[in-house]
């Protein structure tokens, strides 16, 4: 079994529950359990600022599935929620990422892992310090907390939510 961090997040249609929608859709997912969940946090739109802002969090699960095999679950999931990709950064309904798998490397046309924008994201890095704060990124060989500390606030404003 490996471990890993599956990125969460929505600005549509009921965002909070979207998310944990998803979260309980990824338990169901055969061959995966889910084995911690972050607080939920209000963040910032990142590249199309004319938009809702986002509830995000993050989910470490165990798995015996393949990169390749999570990341199909994960997109059926999305588009069973009614995901539909029009605006790059724009609104979704629900934004589903592998953002570490185990210590795997994986550069590949439909995968990327780890995701290579999470390290530069504070909706993302906020959330993973409530999972794993000293966890050690497998190519920048830095932990969590010290990737969080270096992402600057400007434009990136991340506030958790109460009883999240």
């Amino acid at each position: 079994m490996n471990t890993a961090y599956i990125g969460i997040g929505s600005n549509m249609a009921d965002p909070r529950q979207k998310c944990l929608e998803a979260i309980e859709r990824i338990g169901r997912i055969e061959g995966c359990s889910v084995t911690s969940v972050s607080g939920l946090y209000l963040t910032e739109p990142i590249g199309v600022k004319e938009q809702e802002w986002f509830i995000n969090c993050a989910a470490g699960i165990s798995t015996g599935l393949s990169p390749f095999d999570l990341i199909r679950n994960l997109l059926s999931i999305e588009d069973d929620m009614g995901r539909v990709r029009t605006i790059k950064w724009g609104p979704r309904i629900i934004d589903l990422d592998i953002l570490l798998f185990g210590q795997d490397i994986i550069n590949d046309e439909a995968l990327s892992v780890p995701h290579p924008m999470m390290h530069l994201r504070r909706f993302v890095m906020a959330p993973m310090l409530d999972l794993a704060p000293d966890l050690i990124h497998p190519v920048l060989g830095m932990t969590m907390t010290e990737l969080y500390r270096e992402i600057p606030q400007d434009g990136q404003i991340v506030r958790r939510m109460e009883g999240a």
